[in-house]
This record gives structure tokens, sequence and C-alpha cells, in this order.
């Protein structure tokens, strides 16, 4: 029988396993590249890296399943009642320094997000409703959770177009074969 833990553990599994190999399609000359698109808060590519794999999925998803979150994610302000009192501009976010620090990153984050998932009470993923510190409804642990692995996913698709903007060859399969 599959359970909504073994769906998060594969969902996750994947996300990274992709998000990983188009890191690996980036170099190191390619860090300070952001698209020259109109609009404005674009990140460069080593922001949208560090972003990826220090902000992506597993601290938050450790915060969900254990109440503990970290320092880190603290910096993005909280006001009365986990309301944001500051969300960084792009030009203040951190970067990498290399694809190779990215990739480390990258796979401690991995590492925290199955740990998280794994370490969750199978009951408790749908056994009460959450908050999260950044405002927004309520939901089970599991939808959070979910939710965050989207959230990575929802970045692996943007360095995805990043990389098709440089001009690289990636095509659908790179976007979604791990």
């Amino acid at each position: 029988m599959i359970t909504l833990t073994d769906v998060l553990l594969d969902e996750a599994r994947t996300t990274y396993a992709v998000t990983e190999k188009l890191f690996r399609r980036v170099r190191d000359v390619d860090l300070d590249w952001k698209p020259t698109a109109p609009g404005t808060e674009w990140m460069t590519t080593g922001q949208l890296l560090m972003h990826c794999a220090c902000f992506g999925c597993g601290k938050a998803a450790r915060g969900f399943a254990t109440g503990d979150w970290g320092a880190e994610l603290h910096e993005y302000g909280e006001g009365e009642a986990g309301t944001h009192t500051h969300l960084p501009s792009a030009a203040e976010l951190a970067t990498v320094e290399t694809v190779e620090q990215a990739l480390r990153l990258l796979e401690a984050d991995r590492m925290l997000t199955l740990e998280a998932i794994a370490q969750a009470d199978s009951a408790d993923l749908l056994g009460g409703r959450l908050p999260a510190p950044w405002g927004g409804p309520e939901l089970p642990l599991f939808q959070h959770i979910l939710h965050m692995i989207a959230h990575l996913a929802q970045h692996k698709g943007q360095l995805f177009y990043y990389l098709k903007l440089m001009g690289r060859d990636v095509c659908t399969s790179d976007l979604w074969a791990a």
C-alpha cells in the first residue's frame, strides 16, 4: 500500500534529481547572468541557485514537520502573528560563488527534506492544520510539505528557462526526467 509519506518522498526525490541535473548545466561564468527582459526583481543565476538550494524546500519542510524553523528563515522578518515585515528584494538575496557550492548546498537541502518527511508521523500528515509563519491558510502537514516541494519545482522551472534564454540546448525532458 502506498502511503502519503511515500508520495512525498517520491515527489521530493524526483524534484531534487531534476533540479540537480539542471544545476549541472550551469557554468560558474553564468552565475551573474539574469534575464534582460523588461521588469524588475530578476534574480541572477547564482541567486536562483542559492534560493533553490537553501530556501527551496528543506528548511521549511523541517519547520513544518518539527517546529524547528532555524535562524535562516527568520531573515525574511516576521511581525505579529507571523506576518511578513520584510521580503528581501532580488538585490538583497545571497548568491553562490560556484556551481560546486550550489550542488553541495542542494544535496544538504535534499537530505534535510527527506529526513523531515521520513520523521513525520504518518498520522500527523493529515492529523490537523498548521499555520505557515509567512501567513496563508492553515493546512495539513502533508499539504505544506507538498507545497514546499512545489516551490522548489517552480524555481527548477525558472532555472530551465534561464538556461533556455542563455542559449543552452535544453528540452522538455530536461525539465521532467530525472
